[in-house]
C-alpha cells in the first residue's frame, strides 16, 4: 500500500509540474470572472500630476465576487497608485472610476493599468498607456497647459 501511495504521489507531482510549466502566466484571462480594464483616459494637470479615468468590466456577483480595485504600475510591476472600489457594480457594467492627483516618477513614459477582483486578484486584460502619445489602443492622453 505504501508503494502504491508513493507512486500516486510521484505521478501527481510530475503531472502538476508539467501543467504548471505549460501555463503561460503572461497571457491575461479574458473571462469576465477576472476584472478587465476596457479603456483609460489619462489627463495631466498643469502641476504635472495625473488623473486617470479607468473603465473596468467584471462579472460582479455581489460582495462574494466583485472588482475591488484598479491600479497603475510601472513596466517593472511597481505599483504607483491604487483606486479602491468600495462596492460591487452588479448592474453597472462596464463602469468608470477616477483617481486624481497622481504623482508619477518624472522618467515615466509608460504605465500599465490593471484591475483586480476580490477572488482572483489581478489577471484580466490590462492597458499599457504610453504617456508620450495622444492616444493608443484603449487609451487616450490629455495635457492641460
Amino acid at each position: 500500500m505504501k508503494k502504491i501511495m508513493k507512486t500516486v504521489y510521484v505521478l501527481a507531482f510530475f503531472t502538476s509540474s508539467l501543467l504548471a510549466a505549460a501555463t503561460d502566466t503572461e497571457t491575461p484571462f479574458t473571462s469576465l470572472d477576472f476584472a478587465q480594464v476596457s479603456n483609460v483616459r489619462a489627463t495631466q494637470s498643469q502641476d504635472g500630476s495625473w488623473c486617470f479615468d479607468t473603465q473596468v468590466r467584471h462579472n460582479d456577483q455581489g460582495w462574494q465576487h466583485y472588482a475591488d480595485a484598479w491600479q497603475i504600475a510601472d513596466l517593472k510591476g511597481n505599483v504607483l497608485a491604487i483606486r479602491e472600489l468600495a462596492h460591487p457594480h452588479d448592474n453597472e457594467q462596464p463602469f468608470t472610476r477616477s483617481l486624481c492627483n497622481i504623482k508619477l516618477p518624472k522618467a515615466s513614459e509608460k504605465v500599465v493599468v490593471s484591475a483586480k477582483c476580490n477572488v482572483h486578484g489581478v489577471g484580466g486584460q490590462s492597458v499599457e498607456v504610453d504617456l508620450m502619445l495622444e492616444k493608443g489602443e484603449r487609451f487616450s492622453i490629455t495635457r492641460r497647459d
